[in-house]
């Protein structure tokens, strides 16, 4: 499968990776796996949405950041693999880390949108084991962190 033939398809366009905030890397290759750090999601103006689902956010936004995460993984991907989406063989493991007031309980429907965007673009190779946990915050006030394990070649 040609990965970016896809994207073309599915009308997607990856956001650009901004830098680290702090001392560590995007995206850190052991072997055949390919570790990277979390991600939040990006608004179409670069600046990153705040909120707490259960709180003032419904599992649809919340869905739509994971989502939009899922997007902004991707592009760290291909970026730690010099542009070659195509050296994915599989997602591996996905960890959700959901902002939410302590009585939410929907953070599966909401890491969800990342998910279900990795099957999307990767096909059978997006499908993956996952954790979706929920935080009493997450840094910047984000709504979603997410990070990834992919088999690469």
């Amino acid at each position: 499968m040609d990965i970016e033939q896809r994207l073309r398809e599915l009308r997607i366009t990856l956001p650009e990776v901004s830098g680290p905030l702090g001392n560590y890397v995007h995206a850190r290759r052991a072997g055949n796996l390919l570790y990277l750090s979390g991600k939040g999601p990006q608004g179409a103006d670069g600046g990153m949405p705040k909120g707490k689902l259960g709180a003032g956010m419904s599992v649809e936004e919340g869905y739509r950041h994971a989502r939009q995460t899922g997007l902004v993984l991707i592009a760290a991907i291909k970026q730690a693999l010099d542009g070659d989406l195509d050296r994915v063989e599989g997602i591996v493991k996905v960890l959700g880390m959901v902002n939410a007031a302590p009585d939410f309980e929907d953070h599966p429907k909401v890491v969800n949108g990342c998910s279900d965007l990795f099957v999307e673009v990767f096909g059978e190779r997006g499908r993956h084991a996952r954790s979706a946990v929920g935080m009493s915050s997450l840094p910047g006030g984000i709504p979603v962190e997410i990070e990834v394990i992919v088999a690469v070649r």
